[in-house]
């Protein structure tokens, strides 16, 4: 019998080509696209679960709290490190210090100098105890090689890299910053990509106590870094609520007395929510918000559902035609219950097909996620949970889909259906069908607003009036160690007589970046103000090179140190000071420093992403702070410019490799996920269109079916193609409009909270919603359009022969 059921069913399928390639194509796009959300939500959901203790970890950090502020910080003071240990016994404490752009330099027998890699990321300076929280498997040693101040090691794909092979690598030195010999002691495995702690260069903890001052590692109470980390493992049993209030204490006793103007409290955080906790930053390449996941969650939802609509309007609209068949089964003997599996196994056929092409489509799309989302390596499409979300979405879809359809045919009276009296009523769910149609254009709708907003948002960002000017200046990373330092200035020098070079200046970063530097700090001999102060150092010509304006004073004059200061008028606001000239001429001190003159007053620029507010600024003179170059270029030329710059840097510095980059270019990187998320809003709103348009082409086609005679006698009584086209548009353009007040209030509400991260973001025009609506409109137009032009030029007499 089942055999049997499969046989018709494929008949039908065939009888209907038309009819099964649409219903197909949706429930394919629909699968495919609903698979490929799941693989990438799975994958950002999957960070870091493979740490044995994965729901006993925890990250120590740190919150500063002022009378209107409060700041996060993912690290903690260094010396917190024994005192955690002597006050909390019964937990494991390891502790790593991140480095980032730092020089690696390999010996080779072929190049004088050694191989030279410069490492964004990976770098991190650890004791063995990091190995009692976290578990990795050893490919040679063990965590106590660590020990040694002298050691280094490598995960299996840097020692590569370095060495051609993982095996080769042990025993070999390595050079730090062209300072710091370092001797491979171990290997381990690589970290998969979906952790937040990419460890590629592991090197002892020791010699930071020699060489700290360097990689800017204070062991003082006072000074919190983020690159600085400690994490917890808790015995089992034990909850974060209780070590959080141990904490509370512990914050007391070693902050109560250091911090006068703010309430400095450290705290626990999962391993589990780092990924997802934009509030603290993160040793990974990105943070993923959890909302955004549950957005994308929805829309494969709503896509998947879309198709399935698009199965029921198609199945039901089919109906009218094979009523003749239902009729002569019936008559025959079939019954109710047969009828009903005879339609359910067609569904399941067509499911089949469809899971079949959605996989080839998920297969061929797979390699290009990482546009949409920020995932760098190779995804499996089979894995156990991917293969039991296509059997799940399978028998859903068929149920979902087929259902209707099967009770709707399956209780067609015989009579009728021989006689050719089928009507909508006798079919029935025209309501049904109608409130279908209005919930695939309410999704369609929220996708399009969504689209429409974020594609604004973007372009406002791209150009946006950041304060300074980020086109043709070249970012180049220079070491500040004490022979570097010497140079910078000569190479400075050198390249303004490159023709093609406006100014140089040199700083230890450029005017927006993810520079969270602050401190405490004091104005006009008064007590320390309730704020934090972010800082920059910076040279003369930083003004000049980057395009920033003064509003009054002037800046500051070369120096080797820190000598007098400018700030910007956010600062002179949040001091309370009216008049920006009122401020120049007084002092400032930088945390526990000296008092030095305020000569300038800058025009606010942003100084981070327009996710944040403009931050408090100080900038002053410190060569030895300086690891940024900012080249101002004539852009007729860039190649050969850059071309020379190159030629200097190897002059001056040829132990370093150099890392050139354009300032704009890093500014893009702020808004990467957003940019992945516009895309992924524009890639939804189009299946979401196409779907429903496909839901359209259905609901019409029942339509058509159903007013075949209604338009036979119409056009018999002269009425003309416009009248009857405006007959099948009507009913659309209603269901539209209604549609749109169920889409406007959802989409306004995601797309202001989605709004919110930025602090500086366009507003949410009524133009957005109308562009919505009137696009809408037109694309419904041009779907009924061909089925109702189609029906209009038919020939009445042969929809009027039978009666």
């Amino acid at each position: 019998m089942f055999k049997n059921y499969l046989k018709t069913a494929w008949r039908s399928i065939v009888r209907s080509k038309a009819f099964s390639l649409i219903n197909i194509t949706g429930l394919s796009i629909g699968m495919a696209a609903s698979l490929l959300v799941f693989i990438v939500v799975k994958y950002e959901l999957s960070y870091d679960t493979f740490q044995p203790n994965y729901n006993r970890i925890y990250r120590v950090v740190t919150q500063d709290k002022f009378d209107n502020d409060i700041t996060h910080n993912a690290g903690i003071p260094v010396p917190a490190l024994a005192a955690l240990r002597n006050e909390f016994p019964h937990i494991q404490f390891g502790a790593l210090r991140s480095t980032y752009g730092s020089q690696i330099t390999v010996p080779s027998a072929t190049n004088g100098s050694g191989n030279k890699f410069i490492e964004a990321t990976g770098i991190f300076f650890m004791e063995p105890q990091f190995f009692n929280v976290f578990r990795y498997d050893w490919l040679a040693g063990n965590a106590a090689v660590l020990k040694d101040p002298g050691t280094v090691v490598l995960d299996e794909k840097t020692a590569a890299k370095y060495f051609g092979n993982w095996k080769q690598a042990m025993g070999k030195t390595l050079l730090l910053e062209n300072m710091l010999p370092l001797k491979v002691n171990g290997i381990i495995k690589n970290v998969p990509a979906n952790s937040d702690l990419p460890l590629s260069v592991l090197i002892s903890y020791e010699i930071l106590k020699e060489y700290g001052e360097y990689f800017s590692h204070a062991d003082q109470w006072n000074s919190t870094s983020s690159n600085f980390n400690i994490f917890a493992l808790l015995p089992p049993g034990v909850k974060m609520e209780d070590v959080n209030k141990g904490l509370l204490q512990f914050s007391k006793n070693h902050y109560q007395h250091l911090h006068a103007n703010s309430i400095k409290t450290n705290s626990l955080q999962p391993l589990s929510s780092i990924h997802f906790d934009r509030q603290y930053e993160s040793f990974g390449d990105h943070v993923t918000s959890k909302s955004t996941l549950l957005t994308l969650l929805l829309i494969g939802i709503f896509i998947i559902l879309m198709a399935c609509v698009n199965f029921v309007n198609l199945s039901t609209a089919l109906s009218v035609k094979r009523s003749k068949e239902v009729g002569i089964r019936k008559v025959l003997g079939s019954n109710r219950g047969q009828l009903f599996k005879q339609i359910m196994s067609e569904t399941a056929v067509i499911v089949g097909i469809s899971i079949m092409v959605a996989l080839g489509i998920a297969y061929l799309a797979l390699p290009y996620i990482k546009h949409i989302a920020s995932i760098q390596e190779s995804l499996t499409l089979f894995t156990p949970a991917t293969i039991s979300m296509i059997l799940g979405i399978g028998i859903a879809v068929t149920g979902l889909a087929g259902l209707y359809p099967s009770l709707v045919m399956s209780k067609l009276n015989p009579i009728n259906a021989l006689k050719n009296k089928m009507v909508s009523a006798n079919v029935g769910g025209v309501s049904l069908r109608r409130g279908l149609v209005v919930m695939q254009f309410s999704i369609s709708q929220v996708l399009i607003i969504a689209t429409v907003v974020a594609i604004s948002q973007m372009n406002f960002i791209k150009n946006a009036d950041l304060g300074f000017q980020k086109e043709g200046v070249l970012i180049m990373n220079v070491s500040a160690d004490s022979n570097s330092v010497k140079k910078q200035n000569a190479f400075k020098q050198q390249l303004l007589q490159i023709p093609s070079i406006r100014s140089v200046s040199l700083s230890s970063d450029e005017p927006s970046s993810d520079n969270t530097w602050s401190t405490n700090f004091a104005y006009d001999h008064q007590p320390d103000e309730k704020f934090q102060l972010t800082l920059k150092y910076a040279d003369a010509d930083y003004i000049k090179t980057f395009g920033l304006q003064l509003v009054a004073g002037r800046a500051v004059q070369e120096s080797d140190t820190m000598r007098e200061g400018m700030i910007n008028e956010t600062l002179v606001k949040k001091l309370g000071v009216k008049n920006v000239n009122d401020v120049i001429g007084k002092s400032i001190r930088v945390g526990r420093n000296k008092w030095y003159p305020i000569v300038g007053v800058m025009k606010d620029f942003k100084t981070n992403s327009l996710k944040e507010q403009i931050k408090p600024l100080f900038i002053s003179t410190q060569k030895n702070f300086y690891t940024r170059v900012g080249i101002k270029l004539n852009t007729s030329n860039i190649a050969a410019t850059k071309a020379a710059i190159q030629k200097t840097w190897d002059q001056y510095f040829p132990e370093y490799a150099s890392s050139p980059a354009f300032f704009d270019e890093r500014i893009a990187e702020f808004y990467q996920q957003e940019e992945q998320l516009s895309l992924l809003y524009k890639i939804f709103a189009g299946l979401a269109i196409f779907i429903s348009c496909l839901g359209l082409y259905g609901l019409v086609s029942f339509m058509a079916v159903q007013k075949t005679k209604e338009v036979g006698i119409r056009k018999v009584l002269g009425a003309s193609i416009t009248s009857l086209l405006q007959l099948f548009s009507k009913e659309f353009t209603v269901l539209i409009i209604v549609s749109f007040f169920f889409a406007m209030p959802v989409a306004w509400y995601m797309m202001h909270s989605w709004l919110n991260n930025f602090v500086y973001r366009v507003p949410l025009s009524i133009w957005f919603f109308v562009s919505a609506i009137v696009g809408s409109v037109a694309i419904a137009w041009i779907t009924v359009g061909y089925k109702a032009i189609k029906a209009a030029l038919a020939n009445p007499v042969k929809a009027l022969r039978s009666e």
